[in-house]
């Protein structure tokens, strides 16, 4: 499994990409009304209680648009918020500091958003199951999307296509669901192989083969129930499919070792932040 590494080179690159696009072709043309000169001091506030993830990428935002604007940190990633909390202070030239306001608050807010929901369903199945992300994200930008989750206390599932064979429901249809097994177990080459099923019956086929994860997709309370039963702890197991706040903590009593939650990041709410002069 591919691991985050988040270096200072790809947080500024991944923030050049966000303020070229902010400012492409002629920059900010109404920050470019205010005299340059003026130096004020800004906060950046958050409007709700919150999880803290993605300050180093604000910090770069405005850092990148001027080397000499000072950015202290009052709350690192994984800091609990609450609203009105004060997570920066950021001093330096009016115009260069509104630049890069909004490219800064999108990264804090969104990422914010992805730890703060994947903590809020960590909290509620208490260990008892591990939270995880799926590959249901924002194109290029899944490795962030991804290390939010972490932050969140959450789990990452693979990262590309190539991490682990992940036979779904349309590799079955396709085909045999033991033969297309059968045949990432000859060709495993020390990667992982976990097999989607959304039955009973399904499952009863692959029972015995050697792979290592049961995904139970879209299955009520009561058949997951059943299904952990016929598994028996042969294999890991993870639920997924419409899970929510309501019927999460039923689905992690089942005792599944893994639920994935692709709503973690394909459609998280932004955490709302605000910049104050």
């Amino acid at each position: 499994m591919s691991k985050i590494i988040l270096s200072k080179n790809f947080i500024i690159n991944t923030v050049k990409l966000a303020l070229n696009e902010d400012l492409y072709p002629n920059g900010d043309i109404t920050s470019n009304l205010i005299n340059n000169n003026r130096v004020i001091k800004a906060k950046i506030i958050s409007n709700e209680n919150a999880l803290v993830a993605g300050i180093e990428f604000a910090k770069q935002s405005f850092l990148l648009i001027d080397k000499k604007i000072k950015f202290k940190i009052l709350k690192k990633d994984g800091s609990i918020v609450k609203k009105h909390n004060v997570i920066a202070i950021i001093e330096g030239k009016a115009k260069n500091i509104l630049l890069a306001e909004r490219v800064a608050l999108n990264f804090l807010s969104h990422l914010s958003g992805i730890a703060t929901k994947t903590n809020h369903f960590v909290k509620i199945v208490k260990g008892k199951s591990k939270i995880c992300c799926t590959r249901k994200t924002i194109p290029n930008m899944r490795l962030i999307q991804k290390y939010a989750v972490k932050v969140g206390g959450g789990t990452n599932h693979r990262f590309n296509l190539s991490d682990e064979y992940l036979i779904k429901d349309n590799h079955i249809a396709s085909s045999n669901i033991k033969e297309v097994v059968s045949k990432a177990i000859q060709n495993k080459k020390g990667r992982k192989i976990t097999v989607e099923v959304d039955n009973i019956n399904q499952l009863k086929e692959i029972i015995g083969l050697k792979f290592d994860t049961v995904l139970l997709d879209n299955m009520s309370i009561q058949n997951l129930k059943k299904s952990m039963k016929i598994i028996n702890n042969k294999y890991e197991t993870e639920a997924s499919g419409n899970v929510n706040s309501k019927n999460i903590k039923k689905i992690s009593s089942t005792k599944v070792n893994r639920i994935s939650i692709g709503s973690l990041t394909h459609s998280v709410r932004a955490i709302d932040f605000k910049l104050e002069i």
